[in-house]
């Protein structure tokens, strides 16, 4: 093959862009070259970083300058605010380029099937962070009328959503919130904010740092309970064998001594509590019944049959992601993933499904932190390289690069490319910059075209 490789990846977040990265770093990049499209469902790009991490952490979001540097290269291209399948079928795909790899995250809550989580302020989590992340697909408003909240799960989500919950809506006016955002905190009626764990505190999933920052806000008193503090011999093998877990029990046990301030929000991280019932009247939640749970010794937990019902308006499940289903890619509704053997997509009689390749979340489940992703897309982008090189790749009918724009325009797409959101980005800083912060971000969909330019 004398031309580049032509590879187009679905999903322009940090595990699609990590996967142009690892190809531009490859020898092939070299000799014949690559020619990379990224395709993205939203307007902007970025995914996770924009629409998924908390506003109010900006060293997360800071990823953002390497990202840029891999779509700023000339072998890069990015087509936004376009849909697969609708805008872009895999047939489409095997059309335009020698291999597609799919990196489409996960952003659907992952189902908990425990009586009464259907009532009226029962939430997910992906659904509130997109709301305050300003994601154009969902309700512009948020009800937050609750004065005590329950937040089931102790990852960093569950940690993301507590602590939106329980700052003021002026402690997160210096970041990106949209005006719409701010304008709903406002309002927000939360004073008292529960984070709800079924195992200890050395199974817990929060990363250091994120649990440290909980205790940052000058309106946040974290209260932890000292009966929670316990460990069995599993528990401690996970402390000396994980710096982690270490490191989290070690400032959960400093909250547990302390005494308690005057700070006028709290939030409580319980321990050894497993949501058994969400509580409602009238079709609303007016509860939540949890069941208290012990430690078998392997660092497991087993129900004590002691039930506790806690007195809260609103409950949210931090329990994990989910992946959506793809069309025409075989798929693991338990897990969530595409069947894959490092990589490459598995097909029903376990074949591998030819030129196509799946990396991040919807590769191996939404776990670990976004750095963790660079090594699904090296494993990943070496598996495509070598099935280049041993000629299993069918090869491209159409690999002119002009036939891809011309594709999406015949079929009436509004794309927006890397110079739009260009255009958009520098508005958006422009708005931020007359209220004195880094960024505002655009909520609505119509208005991030039209200031991109698309």
């Amino acid at each position: 093959m004398t031309r580049p490789i032509r590879i187009a990846i679905v999903g322009a977040g940090p595990a699609g862009i990590y996967a142009a990265d690892a190809l531009l770093k490859s020898d092939a990049a070299k000799d014949p070259g690559v020619s990379i499209d990224l395709f993205e469902r939203m307007p902007a790009p970025f995914g996770l970083i924009r629409y998924g991490v908390a506003p109010d952490h900006p060293r997360i979001k800071g990823i953002v300058t390497a990202l840029h540097q891999v779509l700023d290269k000339p072998q890069v291209r990015l087509f936004g605010n376009v849909d697969y399948p609708a805008d872009v079928t895999l047939d489409d795909l095997h059309r335009f380029y020698d291999a597609a790899v799919f990196a489409t995250g996960a952003i659907a809550d992952r189902p908990l099937d425990i009586p009464g989580i259907h009532l009226d302020g029962s939430y997910g989590a992906a659904d509130f962070v997109s709301w305050y992340d300003g994601h154009p697909d969902v309700p512009r408003t948020w009800p937050l009328d609750a004065e005590k909240v329950a937040v089931l799960g102790v990852g960093n989500v569950a940690l993301d959503v507590a602590r939106i919950l329980a700052k003021t809506a002026d402690e997160l006016l210096p970041t990106e919130i949209p005006p719409n955002v701010h304008a709903g905190l406002q309002r927000n009626r939360a004073v008292e904010v529960h984070v709800f764990g079924r195992r200890g505190p050395a199974q817990a999933k929060f990363s250091p740092m994120e649990l440290r920052e909980l205790d940052h806000s000058p309106t946040i008193e974290v209260i932890v309970a000292p009966e929670d503090i316990e460990y069995d011999d599993g528990s401690i093998a996970e402390r000396r064998g994980n710096k982690h877990a270490d490191m989290v029990s070690a400032t959960l046990e400093n909250w547990a001594i302390r005494d308690v301030g005057t700070r006028p929000h709290r939030i409580h991280l319980h321990f050894f509590e497993s949501p058994v019932e969400v509580l409602g009247a009238d079709g609303r939640v007016v509860g939540l019944r949890t069941e208290r749970t012990e430690l078998d010794g392997t660092g497991n937990v087993r129900g004590t049959d002691r039930f506790t019902d806690w007195d809260v308006q609103a409950v949210y499940r931090a329990i994990g992601y989910l992946s959506d289903e793809l069309p025409k890619l075989p798929f693991d509704p338990v897990s969530g993933t595409v069947p894959n053997e490092a990589g490459r997509v598995l097909a029903a009689d376990g074949s591998h499904q030819a030129a196509t390749y799946v990396t991040g979340w919807i590769k191996r489940g939404p776990v670990g932190l976004i750095g963790h992703t660079k090594g699904d897309a090296n494993e990943t982008v070496a598996c495509l390289l070598a099935d280049h090189s041993a000629g299993h790749l069918p090869g491209a009918a159409e690999p002119d690069p002009d036939a891809v724009p011309a594709h999406l325009r015949a079929q009436a797409v509004r794309f927006t490319t890397w110079e739009d959101w260009h255009r958009l980005d520098a508005h958006e800083r422009a708005l931020g910059t007359a209220e004195g912060r880094d960024r505002v971000k655009v909520v609505d969909r119509e208005e991030m075209l039209r200031r991109s330019g698309a």
